[in-house]
């Protein structure tokens, strides 16, 4: 006899429906799992023969044949268990019930518990995506698969319990959908007010913030490049609720999820350490998994120390910087993992680090600076919209001078923000040359002095283009709707900005 149940496979960050085809014949007892099954999917074997029969029913004595459809596309993970166990028990008759249209999304522990698996929100919207109107998931997925609206969840505690409702003996009851959560600011951030002098940084780390733009800060140890890095987690607002649903099903699939709390609201801060791999930091590996761009979707990617970091590991962030996203290529295929976030870079000058300082020598000899700075490379300069040669700061104790807080900040970055998206339903570093126009605020004078600026200045197109989309932020910052000289030039100040 032949069965039908329905599952759903993870590609990159996205989930895809998987056909699960039982066939139960006459011939020598084996359970057979064809269709590119991975490991994990091979061991099901035996979790699924012991569930079965620690549930009180029977493997049939048969030659049993399980298919993952489509057949080319690789399954791995224990997300599959479920769904081949009800199949078995459709195709040999214990079980009589429709079973194609309730997606099956569990592990079967071997007394026939259910267990959680990572990527329940992708999975679970993959079988919506297919026409499947309900999902039968393990009670630690409940929360997180709640969330994805337009198909009805049911949490089950054991196979019996999944058998008992497909069948129509015991319902279960359905899940409450899971609401998208309100924001609330972290209390153990540090606050712009710590941070020491450096008008110049503050305001970049500012318009960096509020446009989505890259950020470097160089300067000697001590000057504040780390704080100000932590400082950012409290500027940025809130996720929307696309981009929140979006953010929580990457790291869904990463399996970093609060399982309890599963839908985000802050925007993702990754800050990796310098050690980090180029396949740890993009994205990849045998079975495809995102890296530190992809968690850092809608959100930051900091690199403190960025010189530190390996050479291939930078060049690898040239493509999401400029397309938002990172492809990866396989024997079998190519997937596209998402990677659009804002870069903030700190390093220092040189490698003892006291280059340019007015407290302490600089040991270095020229050609070392020279192959130091050299680790980050010309077109990844390009891709930096805003540079900042950090000074030592004038003052050593707090409570001299007034610094502004981050909350004041925060406020006009949320302002500038709002004003985006009203007017192009993105951020200013999307801005592509096509939308350079008078109806954007840019008037053609403006423009024509941005040419002659970047001529002057020996800007290359991709970083004139910087100047003009910080230009605009500037504006956003301001409250203004058009773009004026004086936004120009202070985006130029941040591009004369020398690196090291």
């Amino acid at each position: 006899m032949l069965a039908q149940t329905v599952s759903a496979s993870i590609l990159g960050v996205e989930g895809v429906p998987v056909r699960v085809e039982v066939d139960v014949a006459f011939g020598l007892p084996n359970l057979t799992i064809v269709g590119l099954a991975g490991n994990a999917v091979q061991e099901a074997r035996e979790r699924v023969r012991s569930a079965i029969r620690n549930t009180g029913y029977e493997v049939p004595a048969r030659r049993i044949t399980v298919n993952l459809a489509p057949a080319d596309l690789p399954k791995q993970g224990t997300g599959y268990d479920l769904a081949i166990a009800t199949g078995i028990l459709a195709a040999s008759g214990q079980l009589r019930a429709a079973t194609s249209d309730t997606a099956l999304i569990a592990e079967l522990a071997l007394d026939g518990a259910l267990q959680p698996v990572a990527g329940a929100m992708a999975l679970v919207a993959a079988a919506r995506e297919a026409g499947i109107a309900s999902a039968i998931v393990a009670p630690g997925n409940e929360a997180e698969a709640a969330s994805v609206p337009g198909i009805c969840v049911y949490p089950a505690l054991t196979f019996a319990d999944a058998i008992g409702h497909l069948a129509g003996v015991r319902p279960l009851p359905a899940a409450a959908p899971t609401p998208l959560p309100t924001w609330h600011a972290s209390g153990d951030l540090p606050d712009l007010a710590d941070v020491l002098g450096q008008p110049l940084a503050r305001r970049a780390l500012e318009i960096a913030l509020a446009g989505s733009h890259n950020l470097a800060l160089c300067g000697p140890p001590g000057t504040g490049k780390t704080l100000f890095l932590r400082c950012a987690a409290a500027l940025l607002p809130p996720l929307g609720d696309d981009e929140a649903l979006e953010v929580s099903r990457i790291y869904s699939v990463a399996g970093l999820l609060d399982r309890r709390r599963p839908l985000l609201r802050n925007r993702p801060i990754r800050s990796p350490h310098h050690t980090i791999s180029t396949q740890a930091l993009v994205g990849g590996g045998p079975r495809v998994r995102p890296g530190e761009a992809s968690l850092a979707h809608r959100g930051i990617l900091v690199l403190d120390e960025a010189l530190q970091f390996r050479t291939d590991a930078l060049e690898a962030l040239r493509q999401p910087l400029e397309e938002g996203s990172v492809s990866i290529a396989r024997v079998d295929g190519a997937m596209s993992l998402p990677a659009r976030f804002g870069l903030l870079l700190a390093f220092n000058p040189c490698p003892c680090g006291w280059y340019g300082s007015q407290r302490r020598l600089c040991v270095c000899e020229e050609s070392a600076r020279r192959r130091y700075a050299g680790r980050l490379s010309g077109p990844l300069r390009d891709r930096i919209d805003l540079w900042v040669a950090m000074e030592e700061p004038r003052q050593h104790v707090a409570g001299i001078g007034a610094a502004e807080s981050s909350s004041s900040v925060a406020h006009r970055i949320a302002a500038a923000w709002q004003r985006q998206r009203d007017r192009q339903c993105h951020s200013n570093a999307e801005l592509t040359p096509s939308t350079l126009t008078e109806a954007g605020g840019f008037a053609a004078s403006v423009l024509r002095g941005v040419e002659r600026k970047a001529q002057q200045f020996g800007l290359s197109p991709r970083r004139a283009q910087g100047m003009v989309r910080v230009a605009r932020t500037i504006a956003d910052l301001e409250g203004a709707g058009a773009v004026l000289e004086r936004h120009v030039n202070e985006a130029l100040l941040y591009r004369a900005g020398v690196a090291p």
